[in-house]
């Protein structure tokens, strides 16, 4: 699994206007699964406890409650293309992406940062270690619904 700072053609995919960090990791692969399920076999439907701390308690990003087919784990599916989904969310100080590449042998998760008001420049750098810390595992734990080949 790799882990790559600042994924330039990734960035065309993302929403931001700006990203003041970036990071992607990739994981070889023989499972053959849409960007979504991949993103829902990383995230589930909706936020587990970890991640509600996290990501609303810790980061305030401003998630859905509850299932949807418009959403990942409360992240807003905000684009999508035939081999990427981009999950968007946004609190009062950082604007955030998640987006999952699939390719030939391969499913990457990249993740994108703007950081809209000061606090985001303090509270991040200390999580970002943690996060890059928890990606590998989210990636070699996800298990598509509906794939083919084996992991």
């Amino acid at each position: 699994m790799g882990l790559h700072r600042h994924p330039g053609p990734v960035r065309t995919d993302g929403s931001l206007t700006r990203v003041d960090y970036s990071d992607r990791f990739t994981l070889p692969t023989e499972v053959t699964a849409t960007p979504e399920q991949w993103a829902r076999a990383m995230f589930g439907d909706v936020p587990n406890l970890g991640e509600l701390f996290i990501w609303r308690a810790v980061l305030g990003l401003r998630l859905s409650l509850g299932r949807s087919p418009d959403t990942v784990a409360g992240w807003r599916i905000g684009g999508r293309g035939a081999d990427w989904i981009r999950l968007e969310a946004a609190s009062r100080f950082l604007s955030a992406n998640l987006i999952v590449h699939t390719g030939p042998g391969r499913v990457s998760l990249t993740t994108l940062l703007r950081y809209d008001r000061d606090p985001a420049r303090h509270v991040w750098p200390t999580l970002a270690r943690v996060h890059r810390l928890l990606v590998p595992g989210v990636l070699r734990d996800a298990r598509p619904a509906r794939s083919a080949g084996r992991a």
